[in-house]
């Protein structure tokens, strides 16, 4: 089974409740996840040629979370190529603001330039309609974790 870091940003508190359900759901199907709740580059290094899901809000103008914005950075500036990387996104946003989902599109786009490899479709998770985000994200979870080796 697989070893899975799953990394948090959140504002307040509805994406690390997805991410600590993911991590229930993950762990009862035999793999090992682990959650981080306030990412650094140096959590995220062990999983670069393994599994990680990135579970984040968004912020004003579609901007990530302060708690996952150095982890963002660090990929960024110092990583480059990730090309062992399996991924996967949770995106929690609202859609009566233009930049819906947009903190979980620019990590997937981050990691697609990488080379990282995306298993299944970012999950975008809309507050608007969906005010209990685990209700959408389980299933998907549930989904996603029957994927990986």
């Amino acid at each position: 089974m697989a070893n899975i870091g799953i990394f948090v940003g959140t504002m307040y508190g509805n994406a690390l409740l997805v991410a600590e359900e993911a991590e229930a759901i993950l762990n009862e199907q035999g793999h090992s996840a682990r959650v981080f709740e306030d990412p650094q580059l140096s959590d995220w290094q062990p999983y670069q040629d393994g599994y990680a899901l990135v579970v984040t809000s968004t912020t004003g103008q579609g901007d990530l979370p302060d708690s996952i914005v150095p982890l963002y950075q660090g990929i960024h500036d110092k990583l480059g190529h990730q090309p062992g990387l399996r991924y996967g996104v949770i995106a929690l946003g609202d859609s009566t603001y233009s930049h819906f989902c947009g903190g979980g599109k620019k990590f997937d786009q981050l990691l697609q330039e990488q080379g990282a490899q995306r298993i299944g479709d970012v999950l975008m998770i809309d507050a608007s309609e969906d005010p209990e985000p685990e209700t959408i994200s389980s299933p998907w979870v549930e989904q996603w974790g029957a994927l990986l080796k």
